[in-house]
C-alpha cells in the first residue's frame, strides 16, 4: 500500500507568537519549528495502513525552505520510507500551495494521498480539498479512522451527536484529524535511520499567491475583572450584568 503524505512545518504550538517590525510577518529568531501535530496523525495514519497491508511505502512531500528537511527527517525517524522537499515560498494563498504540490503528486501511483486536516499555523483548512479537486480524486475531511478495503476507503467522522461513515473509490485524499492516530515516538534507531534515507530536495514550480498578509496586529488586552459584591446578596447584581451586558443568559 503506497501512501503519501503532505506535511507542513509551523512554529511550536507553544510558542509566544511575536510580530516582525515589518507588521506582516512573525519574528522567527528564537522559535522552536515542528510538523504540525495534525500532520503527525496522518503520518501515523499512514504507517498504519502500510503495517496493516504488509507492504508498501510511505513517502512524506512538503513546500518550503531547506530548513523545513528537518520536519521532513522527524516523519522519516517515525517510519516514513522517504521523503521529497519542494523548495519554495509558502505564501497565505492555499491554491498556490495546492497547485505547487499537484505538480509534483500528478501522475503518482499512490492510492492515497494524506493531510492533517489543517495546518496549525494558518488554520484554513484549503490544501487537501483543494489538491483533490485539482487531481480529480474523491476527498473526506475531518477523517478520526479509516479502513482500506480492495478499491474501496472506509472513512470514520465525528459529527454532533454520533459519528458518521463515508466510503470513497481509490485513489482518493483524506484529512486526518484527532483520534485513533496517536503518533508514535520516533526510536532511536528510527532516528539514526532517518539519516540514510531518501530526501530529494527539487524546486517547486512557481505559483504566483493571489493573496497578500496586510498587517498584523495582537488581539485587544483583556478588561479588567469586576467584582459586584460578595455572598448571597451580589447574585441579583451578577444575573443582571450577564443578561444586559455579557449577553450570556
Amino acid at each position: 500500500m503506497n501512501v503519501i503524505v503532505c506535511v507542513k512545518r509551523v512554529p511550536d504550538t507553544e510558542t509566544r507568537i511575536r510580530i516582525g517590525e515589518d507588521g506582516r510577518s512573525m519574528e522567527v529568531t528564537g522559535v522552536k519549528f515542528i510538523m504540525s501535530p495534525y500532520d503527525e496523525y496522518a503520518v501515523e495514519a499512514a504507517l498504519r495502513c502500510k503495517e496493516a497491508a504488509g507492504d508498501g511505502d510511505v513517502r512524506l512531500v512538503t513546500l518550503g525552505q531547506t530548513d523545513s528537511q528537518e520536519t521532513l527527517r522527524q516523519g522519516l525517524a517515525m517510519g516514513a520510507d522517504s521523503a521529497v522537499l519542494l523548495v519554495g515560498d509558502v505564501t497565505a494563498d492555499g491554491l498556490a500551495t495546492a497547485k505547487a504540490l499537484v505538480a509534483e503528486l500528478e501522475g503518482t501511483d499512490a492510492p492515497l494521498i494524506l493531510f492533517g486536516v489543517k495546518a496549525a499555523d494558518d488554520d484554513q483548512q484549503q490544501v487537501g480539498p483543494m489538491v483533490a479537486t485539482l487531481m480529480g480524486r474523491a476527498c473526506v475531511t475531518g477523517v478520526v479512522s479509516f479502513e482500506v478495503s480492495g478499491d474501496v476507503v472506509r472513512c470514520h467522522k465525528e459529527v454532533e451527536g454520533g459519528s458518521e461513515v463515508i466510503e470513497a473509490t481509490l485513489p482518493a485524499v483524506l484529512t486526518i484529524t484527532k483520534g485513533a492516530y496517536d503518533p508514535r515516538y520516533a526510536s532511536l534507531k528510527g532516528i539514526m535511520a532517518a539519516k540514510r534515507k531518501p530526501l530529494d530536495e527539487k524546486a517547486a514550480a512557481a505559483m504566483e499567491g493571489r493573496l497578500e498578509v496586510v498587517s498584523l496586529s495582537p488581539p485587544p488586552d483583556r478588561a479588567a475583572g469586576k467584582i459586584v459584591g460578595t455572598g448571597p446578596d451580589a447574585v441579583p447584581e451578577l444575573v443582571r450584568l450577564l443578561r444586559e451586558e455579557a449577553n450570556a443568559i
